[in-house]
């Protein structure tokens, strides 16, 4: 390299030698040189402080909080014939829910299950956006849980955010010490809740009490209790916002007749602040007062006014908040309302903006979604309580028993997922005069109970030398509608 390259100075074919440059436009050229600016690959957190909101949507918010929860931490309790009403017993491969016991063999339930969750989130966000996320998500739930402790101890948005600008004082510590108390004991309730509904609960807390829990539960209350610890009290919104897939995959479901929390511009623009006595048309005003209600309300704190962000969880308490603003102002309410973007397009009216939610995708999500439903409900409620497992003996083959009679040596199991004892009887046909021999008649089999047990069956000699198809049937002797009929084979030597 050359002195001017090693100096930093250009190639001469592209500049002159800077003795020959005219200094006036060597300093323009270097002035005009566009600055870097350096920009950050991590976005640095700012706490979010959510004021109180009171309306309509913030009271079906809290009825479902009331709702899940309730049924959360008190369907653990309920019994049911004399145990845990619902029960997923892992170690004896059982779910007891309410009258009904599913085996492994029931798996098929647990599919449809997540078809129908599935399909329900699908419908319900075709139709009117993030509902679940606004209103019966575990994470806004409990948000909207610690949220409340919090402000009851340390007061509204305003008082919030002074404690937290305020010097560390005895008063401090012990507001903070007391807020953190009272979410670690919810936290560590709903983990003990939780693991409940796979230990009887009841056994639970009299072991825990006696410091005698289990390894595996010890850790699954003390992790579900920091998850929800840490999810409600510190992450909030950054679980809804980087963590949570839903919000990235969610505009996929959206189109143009989907309900979504919305501004209207063309109502509210331009905005600006006023006294009540004020015409804002006069003023060339919108309805928007540029208050900010709507942002300092949002869970998520984004402004909705900027349009439908991804970080939006459909809460709706810029609504309510917006709507208080409206009435002192004595506005008409809705300039944050639940519409539809042809709605405001196309400004159409309540009827025909509802009358649009019946449109192939919602019909189609519905109709399968009923199908789905209405089959399994049919399948359990026919649902046999007697299952039946036939194999044959692959260690004891065909042999002759006595002179002219072969028999052959099965293994038989029972289930009885039903809550009764039962008795049963055994059967098979398909040769003539096949038989059951070596077993006591009727079997009783208890309630949620299996039975292994071995079965030998005999048959004449005069059939032909082969395999032969048959049919075994058990039946219950109280009731002729539990019936199973298993088909197998019998073999007679040649």
């Amino acid at each position: 390299m050359g002195e001017g390259a090693a100096a930093g100075f250009c190639p001469p074919r592209l500049f002159p030698e800077p003795s020959s440059m005219n200094v006036s436009v060597l300093q323009s050229a270097i002035v005009s040189e566009p600055s870097v600016e350096e920009v950050g690959l991590y976005e640095i957190r700012k706490k979010i402080y959510p004021r109180a909101v009171h309306g309509a949507f913030a009271r079906w918010r809290w009825g479902l909080v009331f709702l899940t929860q309730s049924i959360f931490y008190l369907l653990p309790w309920l019994s049911w014939n004399g145990r845990q009403a619902v029960l997923f017993d892992l170690g004896a491969r059982k779910f007891y829910i309410f009258g009904w016991v599913f085996w492994p063999q029931d798996v098929i339930y647990l599919a449809v299950l997540l078809i129908v969750a599935a399909l329900s989130l699908f419908l319900f966000t075709a139709v009117a956006g993030r509902l679940w996320c606004g209103y019966a998500c575990p994470q806004t739930v409990y948000t909207e849980l610690f949220l409340w402790v919090e402000r009851k101890i340390e007061g509204d948005r305003g008082a919030r955010i002074r404690l937290d600008a305020s010097p560390m004082s005895l008063e401090k510590f012990v507001i903070k010490a007391l807020k953190h108390i009272s979410w670690f004991i919810i936290a560590l309730w709903t983990g003990y809740s939780f693991v409940g509904y796979f230990t009887p609960i009841g056994d639970l807390g009299i072991r825990g009490m006696t410091w005698q829990l289990g390894p595996w539960e010890s850790f699954w209350i003390l992790f579900y209790g920091f998850a929800t610890y840490g999810n409600a009290g510190f992450l909030r919104e950054q679980v809804c916002k980087y963590m949570c897939p839903y919000a990235r995959f969610q505009s996929v479901m959206f189109d143009k007749d989907t309900l979504v929390i919305t501004y209207d511009k063309s109502r509210g623009e331009p905005r600006g602040s006023r006294s009540r006595t004020v015409n804002p048309r006069e003023r060339g005003l919108g309805d928007c007062v540029d208050c900010s209600i709507c942002v300092q309300v949002c869970p998520t704190g984004i402004d909705i006014r900027q349009g439908l962000q991804y970080e939006c969880i459909g809460c709706a308490a810029c609504i309510d908040g917006c709507n208080q603003v409206m009435e002192r102002m004595s506005y008409p309410r809705g300039l944050i309302r639940y519409t539809t973007e042809n709605a405001l397009a196309e400004r159409l009216d309540q009827q025909a903006m509802w009358r649009r939610t019946l449109r192939p995708r919602t019909l189609i999500y519905a109709s399968v979604l009923l199908a789905i439903g209405g089959v399994a409900a049919g399948s359990l409620a026919m649902r046999n309580p007697l299952k039946v497992d036939v194999i044959r003996d692959r260690g004891a083959l065909a042999r002759e028993a006595t002179p002219g009679i072969v028999e052959n040596v099965y293994r038989l199991q029972l289930m009885n997922t039903d809550e009764k004892p039962r008795r049963y009887t055994v059967s098979a046909s398909g040769l003539a005069g096949l038989r059951v021999v070596g077993l006591e008649q009727p079997l009783a089999l208890g309630a949620a109970a299996t039975r292994l047990l071995p079965l030998r069956l005999q048959a004449p000699v005069e059939g032909a030398p082969g395999t032969h198809k048959i049919e075994f049937v058990i039946q219950a002797v109280d009731d002729d509608k539990v019936i199973r009929h298993e088909p197998s084979s019998f073999i007679i030597p040649r």
